[in-house]
């Protein structure tokens, strides 16, 4: 019986660059890549708030798998019911149609808006807004169109997440500040929002192969900005031969969950 040969790093290479990075789907991971999950348990949180919704807003929905599902259970749950106005954003191009698609079944609608850029909806159109990893939180567009009473629930990337990979690929870089959890209070209480629930976890991320890297890479662009295969190629050479000897590539990933509420007397 022949024993099949390990992949060399360019077929690994080669495997890594074909899978497509539209959508936000990362089911391709399954056997060579995991990530811990945060134990609060955002979809569950959010199909409970969508079982109470009459108005909902998903702000850079990717391709709506994670909203999709959660109103499939809300649905269920509740024997049918369903936010009667169900809107997302979504910045990428590549996402659209495969939103609109997911959305189709619960009567959303998905609108292409720049991730820094203003919300195309008028004041208080929403007692529901909901954020699964947002590049961009714009707290005083949450504030203007929620309506009062309403919530806003989001799950974060922290500060320094995956800093292990990002200073393996560019060497040492500095921690910015910006994506931390007592910033992300402070602009939400400058907007005049409430703040009712903060949590944070860190969360162990494991490589099993260095075409996992390179998806990743591909699709979670803000961990190495700019990158390419060509562009990097020799710290991908190195992660090769590290996976190799070690079994995986270890680093951590943060996140936070922060859910606010706009008061009732606005």
């Amino acid at each position: 019986m022949t024993v099949p040969a390990d992949p060399t790093f360019a077929e690994l290479i080669a495997e890594g660059e074909a899978v497509p990075t539209a959508g936000w789907d990362f089911s391709w991971f399954g056997g060579r890549a995991t990530e811990e999950r945060p134990r609060w348990g955002y979809s569950r949180l959010l199909a409970d708030r969508l079982r109470r919704a009459e108005a909902a807003l998903d702000i850079e929905t990717g391709g709506a798998e994670v909203l999709a599902e959660a109103l499939r259970t809300a649905v269920q749950s509740t024997g049918g019911h369903r936010p009667a106005v169900l809107a997302a954003t979504e910045s990428w191009p590549p996402n659209l149609e495969i939103a609109r698609r997911n959305l189709a079944p619960f009567g959303g609608v998905v609108a292409e808006v720049a991730d820094d850029a203003d919300l195309p909806f008028p004041p208080a159109s929403f007692d529901l807004i909901v954020s699964r990893h947002p590049v961009e939180v714009l707290w005083p567009e949450i504030a203007r169109v929620l309506k009062p009473g309403g919530t806003y629930l989001s799950q974060q990337v922290g500060a320094g997440s995956n800093r292990e990979l990002t200073d393996f690929m560019m060497g040492p870089q500095p921690l910015s500040t910006d994506r931390s959890p007592q910033v992300a209070v402070a602009e939400a209480t400058q907007a005049g929002l409430d703040v009712v629930d903060l949590r944070e976890q860190t969360l162990r991320v494991e490589f099993f192969d260095v075409a996992a890297v390179v998806h990743f890479l591909a699709k979670v662009l803000w961990t190495v900005p700019g990158f390419t295969v060509a562009g990097y190629r020799e710290p991908l050479e190195r992660m090769h031969e590290h996976i190799r000897a070690n079994g995986a590539f270890v680093c951590h990933s943060q996140r936070f969950l922060i859910e606010v509420r706009k008061p009732s007397g606005e």
